[in-house]
């Protein structure tokens, strides 16, 4: 009997671990998809963001202009240029940088940053304009050698964690002449200190350039960086003089190598190879001349040479070749026989990479030549993935260190935590859903050929697929989504049962209100750029500008007098000006449960 039940617990505790895993799983797929699709939008209306920014983005070389004192300063700005124009009051309690930078200015930094201080503007700019001044003189391919004393730690995405990498300083030692670093892009973006984690990178890569080194990410890019929260982030941070920040910044992302050779047998890049991959065309390549990637790659799309793109956005795949990234919208997904075509060229061992999630934080394909580093962890969602991070010998045997940030997921147990996964993996894929509402329904409508408003579970997982595009398992998830009744059919209307508009408008028509929903995020990065003087107010005429432009590049239509009459209707004093983050806040997706329970 004994014997028995232990059998029996020892099955039901299998079926229960398995259960939560899979959850786990789909989770992560519904994160991952609505990402990439996310960076599908982003390519589509990259094109209106890079002629906006560029028109009202003021120039590095014009920093100092103003009405009262204009001058155009070299764009070599000098370090006393940025000391005479800029004062630092005695109230600022923060670290007070002196050019060259030492180590005891870096641990300042780092003991500020941890307790949540900002460095004053004035040292971003002068640490910017250095930083720019040291990557100026390295190649677009670093090579570095290893030895039994001097390992080399290879990091991947960071994403803005700060704390992340505070953990890997603690966990690995802070960078030196003896531990030596290679960090490989996406230093920006999503998480909420990227201006710090920059900070620290170029204060230690001031300190030692032989010793810590950098690779570009597909996230140096002011545009994307407009779109996935780094802008918004130094625009809070350093109000006036965010736009100077972001002007050196775009110049410094520009001057990022591109690679890492070790021991000239390891190759290291943010993204991954092509079938097209040429290091040798990348090392003579004119880096900072390809300023912004993405704008770069709209606009050569007929050209065969996309070595920064593949660099920069591509991902490994099981399956032999070179086929277009769909997913992401930019780069290639490259086989295990394009990686060994490359390798047999350059007599190269390994291939590191980054730019991917990967749950453990690393992840071992194309037979143990392509390794991915992903050095991030939660984030997705607190208690999502681990981060990781590899040490190099001169064997080249690598060797994983993993870790994750706990704040929260601690307190939880192993139920709580994927279920706190799951519930904000689902709410973001509802979103999404009803951002696609017209659509949906009209391919539900499809199947429903009596107008019955129920069809087969395979009818409904077809639509939502044709539609949606994100390849996730909708058998699976319809129980999240969708009512069924008891002859095995889905009420497809139930999909949106649970969510409505936030603060509905009388004034926006239903398709209008969809239109403005599903191009929330990209509005936002259009009226951000046209805001010059940052008040969150923009004219009803720069509005209805910029509005026609983003349509019109999309291809949308819309009824102009229907966004005439929105917009009228948003401007309470009229005085011509409308808050355009109240505006957008009027078209979130709200979920009614969430809310009842709150």
């Amino acid at each position: 009997t004994v014997i028995r039940a232990a059998i029996l617990i020892q099955k039901w505790y299998r079926f229960t671990m398995a259960r939560l895993e899979m959850r786990r799983r789909y989770s992560l797929s519904i994160f991952q998809s609505i990402e990439y699709a996310d960076e599908q939008d982003q390519l589509q209306t990259s094109g209106v963001s890079t002629f906006l920014f560029s028109f009202y983005l003021v120039p590095v070389s014009q920093i100092f202009t103003s009405p009262s004192a204009p001058q155009v300063v070299d764009e070599d700005l000098c370090l006393k240029e940025f000391e005479k124009k800029i004062d630092v009051p005695d109230s600022y309690y923060g670290p007070r940088l002196s050019f060259p930078l030492t180590v005891e200015d870096a641990n300042a930094l780092l003991h500020a940053f941890r307790n949540e201080q900002l460095l004053h503007a004035r040292y971003v700019l002068q640490l910017l304009s250095e930083t720019r001044r040291v990557l100026k003189e390295m190649p677009n391919i670093t090579h570095l050698s290893t030895s039994y004393s001097k390992e080399i730690t290879v990091c991947g995405d960071l994403h803005g964690n700060l704390d992340d990498l505070l953990l890997i300083f603690y966990k690995n030692g802070l960078p030196s002449e003896q531990n030596r670093y290679v960090f490989n892009g996406d230093f920006v973006d999503r998480g909420k200190n990227s201006m710090e984690i920059l900070i620290i990178l170029f204060a230690f890569l001031l300190i030692y350039p032989n010793d810590l080194h950098l690779n570009r990410g597909n996230h140096e890019d002011y545009i994307m960086n407009l779109r996935y929260g780094f802008t918004k982030e130094v625009s809070k941070k350093y109000k006036d003089h965010w736009k100077q920040i972001l002007s050196l910044l775009r110049d410094v992302f520009s001057w990022l190598p591109l690679a890492t050779i070790i021991d000239s047998k390891v190759l290291i890049l943010h993204g991954g190879i092509s079938d097209t991959t040429d290091l040798d065309f990348l090392n003579a390549l004119e880096r900072n001349k390809v300023r912004d990637h993405i704008h770069v790659w709209v606009i050569l799309f007929s050209f065969k040479n996309f070595v920064i793109i593949d660099i920069l956005w591509s991902d490994p795949r099981s399956q032999n070749g070179c086929t277009p990234n769909k997913c992401r919208g930019g780069g290639c997904y490259f086989g295990p026989d394009v990686t060994a075509k490359l390798f047999e060229r350059y007599n190269l061992k390994m291939l590191i990479r980054s730019h991917e999630f990967k749950p453990e934080g690393y992840e071992i394909s194309h037979d143990g030549k392509v390794i991915t580093i992903f050095s991030a962890s939660n984030y997705y969602e607190e208690g999502s993935n681990r981060g990781a991070y590899i040490k190099l010998n001169p064997e080249l045997t690598p060797r994983f260190v993993q870790y994750q940030v706990s704040k929260f997921t601690r307190r939880q147990n192993l139920r709580e935590r994927v279920g706190t996964i799951e519930s904000s993996a689902l709410k973001s894929l509802r979103e999404k859903i009803y951002a696609h509402r017209s659509e949906l329904i009209s391919a539900f409508a499809q199947y429903d050929v009596n107008g019955t408003g129920r069809i087969s579970v395979n009818d409904w997982a077809a639509a939502m697929e044709s539609v949606l595009q994100l390849e996730l398992p909708w058998r699976m998830l319809r129980s999240q989504l969708a009512q069924m009744n008891s002859d095995g059919e889905v009420d497809f209307m139930s999909c949106f049962y649970d969510l409505k508009m936030g603060q509905p408008t009388k004034e926006a028509q239903p398709a209008l209100a969809e239109t403005l929903c599903r191009y929330r995020k990209d509005l936002e990065i259009i009226f951000n750029i046209i805001d010059k003087d940052h008040s969150g107010l923009i004219s009803v005429e720069e509005f209805s500008q910029t509005w026609r432009l983003f349509t019109s590049h999309l291809g949308i239509d819309t009824q102009d007098d229907s966004i005439d009459k929105l917009v009228l209707s948003i401007d309470y004093n009229k005085d011509g000006h409308i808050d355009f983050n109240e505006f957008l806040e009027a078209f979130h997706v709200v979920h009614r449960l969430e809310k009842k329970a709150t």
